[in-house]
């Protein structure tokens, strides 16, 4: 038996190959929209996928479990909650299944959703690892607050709280302390909020050190658990459905995404995202075009700043970034929004002036300052005094709430996300000098004074 992880640093997300030596047969859990890594670890181990096992329909990524099964064959087994609108065996507790002298049993754990199971692999009747999704996640557990509104079942995040309190006593935590625990997230994933940098565990470790696992009151988990929850990106939903009803295949999808000749000109009203470095958007770019830059967040901030109702233009510095860029938008399902995509600037009729931060220090009441950090981060720490503070992923809906008298200072905490912001605030605050702090912030000491 052999436990392969794949894992997607810009999601933080984890998805596993299980591979029976005698059956030569796959088992894959919670596979990526990218299945070619899956079919090439099945190619070098001279076996064949026959089962796609779905934790839940998951809201941060597109999951490739129904091209996969239309490939190869494979069986898709997901819990008959999730209303799943593809082909499918129904995987609940009390049902299991063998691949070679592998065994595969079912645990209904709702918390995260409410159609969350959690896969307990056993070797020869030995119990070795549990596949928990999104249930228990290394030094946390799921956010229960993202099922409210999305998904065949919904919840309210209290009532999936008190099942996460009860799933994890009553299943995860019944199971033996040396059965390795394999999540679908690790840090840095919106799923939850604490979650560890460890890509494995083990049941009795996170009996010993995750904080959600220790002895409390149900009220009290609940309370916790819901206290402090990070933000909530516009396409979660979306994925929820798309993985519902199944994504269409990925390969063909990306190629669907219209390359623009260079010096194209986007069609007025639409959308531009422009994911050039911030030094050169800020010299020169397209009016109204958002800064939201390539790197190892691009998926997720696209997702959180632009909803999946609008179209968009993707512009690039290359052709390598375009294609890189469009793979990324795939990964959240998005590939089908991009009206176009772009290499170079058609025309540069918009600039960004650059703050002159020594000024700005002496005299930061002359300047509305916004703060655009995530509510917990704003909480946690108060960079200045009198700041106005609107999440940037709540911006582009709130922007009307800055006040035009003064220059606007938009910050975050290390510059990738004001970069973003001020690229919003600029266009809906016409006559207004708008700057970005950027990096800038880390100079500057907590608390400095502004009115």
């Amino acid at each position: 038996m052999q436990i392969e992880q794949f894992e997607d640093k810009g999601l933080a997300h984890f998805s596993y190959a299980i591979l029976s030596d005698c059956a030569r047969e796959i088992v894959l859990v919670d596979p990526a929209r990218d299945p070619q890594p899956y079919y090439d670890y099945a190619r070098q181990h001279d076996a064949r996928i026959v089962c796609v096992l779905e934790t839940h329909p998951h809201a941060d990524f597109v999951s490739s479990h129904l091209e996969i099964a239309q490939t190869t064959g494979a069986v898709i087994r997901v819990s008959k909650l999730l209303g799943a609108a593809y082909d499918h065996e129904g995987f609940d507790e009390g049902q299991s299944f063998t691949v070679g002298k592998l065994t595969f049993r079912a645990l209904n754990t709702p918390g995260h959703s409410p159609d969350s199971v959690s896969t307990v692999l056993s070797r020869e009747g030995q119990d070795v690892a549990v596949f928990t999704g999104d249930t228990l996640l290394i030094g946390d557990v799921g956010r229960p607050d993202l099922r409210e509104t999305a998904g065949h079942q919904t919840a309210k995040r209290e009532e999936l709280a008190r099942q996460m309190y009860h799933s994890t006593r009553e299943k995860i935590m019944q199971l033996a302390d040396d059965v390795l625990v394999y999540p679908a997230h690790g840090a840095g994933s919106l799923c939850s909020k604490a979650g560890s940098g460890a890509s494995s565990s083990s049941i009795g470790l996170e009996k010993a050190e995750n904080y959600a696992l220790q002895p409390q009151s149900e009220d009290d988990f609940v309370k916790e658990l819901l206290a402090d929850q990070p933000f909530i990106p516009k396409y979660f939903g979306y994925d929820v459905d798309l993985n519902r009803q199944g994504a269409p295949a990925y390969a063909p999808s990306v190629a669907r995404v219209p390359r623009l000749a260079t010096g194209t000109t986007p069609q007025p009203g639409v959308l531009v995202v422009d994911a050039r470095p911030e030094a050169e958007f800020k010299r020169g770019h397209l009016v109204g075009a958002l800064n939201i830059q390539q790197g190892g967040k691009f998926e997720t901030w696209l997702g959180s700043i632009v909803g999946p109702n609008e179209k968009f233009y993707l512009l690039a510095a290359d052709e390598a970034t375009l294609e890189d860029l469009i793979r990324k938008t795939a990964k959240i399902g998005y590939e089908a929004l991009v009206a176009g995509g772009l290499v170079g600037l058609p025309s540069a009729a918009a600039t960004l002036p650059e703050l002159d931060v020594e000024q700005f220090r002496q005299h930061p009441e002359q300047y509305t300052i916004v703060d655009i950090r995530n509510a917990s981060e704003a909480k946690a720490e108060s960079l200045f005094a009198g700041a106005l503070h609107i999440p940037l992923p709540e911006l582009r809906e709130r922007a009307a709430e800055i006040p035009a008298g003064k220059p606007v200072v938009v910050h975050c905490a290390g510059g990738y996300r004001s970069a973003a912001g001020s690229s919003i605030v600029a266009p809906a605050l016409p006559g207004t000098s708008v700057f970005d702090l950027g990096e800038a912030v880390k100079s500057f000491q907590p608390m400095a004074a502004s009115h």
